[in-house]
């Protein structure tokens, strides 16, 4: 049985964390995250700690993923996130101009992506991506929607994937 949700999370000294009713802010020195937590679910500030309690056993389920969900954003406003993507293949690259992303990808045509707000993306070359933000997710399913673009295939290796992700290779026909 999971007990994370009755973990103690500790504060840093450079972060704020409000509760107002069912909505929980977090504000530090990168930004400023809330989310909204269920009504059976009790978040108390202490000093620097906080904890989280529920009012029954039926809200268990609640209790550990509002626990995680205030833990990620602690972290995300004190050093916040970042997935690096690699494109592999003849051909396969990132431009990255403004808000927009052009990935080259195999197709007939360019793909054109529009970066959410809240996000900053970078390119060290033509075929690495590195996404940055605050906000877990959003970080990781705009990066996921950028590997759905061409998803790495079994045989030769080609397509979008993280950086550190590997890929489980195929063996092909066998000569007869």
């Amino acid at each position: 049985m999971s007990r994370i949700g009755n973990r103690i999370l500790t504060i840093p000294e450079n972060v704020t964390v409000s509760v107002d009713g069912n909505i929980v802010s977090v504000k530090g020195p990168k930004g400023e995250l809330s989310t909204e937590i269920n009504e059976n679910i009790t978040v108390q500030v202490n000093g620097n700690e906080l904890t989280v309690s529920r009012s029954n056993d039926m809200y268990k389920n609640f209790h550990g993923t509002a626990n995680a969900n205030i833990k990620n954003m602690i972290i995300g406003v004190t050093e916040g996130y970042q997935k690096e993507l690699e494109a592999v293949g003849v051909g396969y690259r990132f431009a990255v101009s403004g808000n927009k992303i052009t990935v080259t990808a195999g197709y007939s045509h360019p793909v054109i992506v529009e970066v959410p707000a809240g996000l900053s993306v970078e390119s060290a070359s033509n075929t690495e991506l590195t996404i940055k933000g605050i906000d877990k997710c959003l970080v990781g399913e705009f990066a996921a929607n950028i590997r759905k673009i061409r998803q790495p295939e079994p045989y030769k290796g080609k397509g979008i994937k993280y950086k550190d992700e590997v890929i489980r290779r195929k063996e092909g026909k066998k000569a007869a």
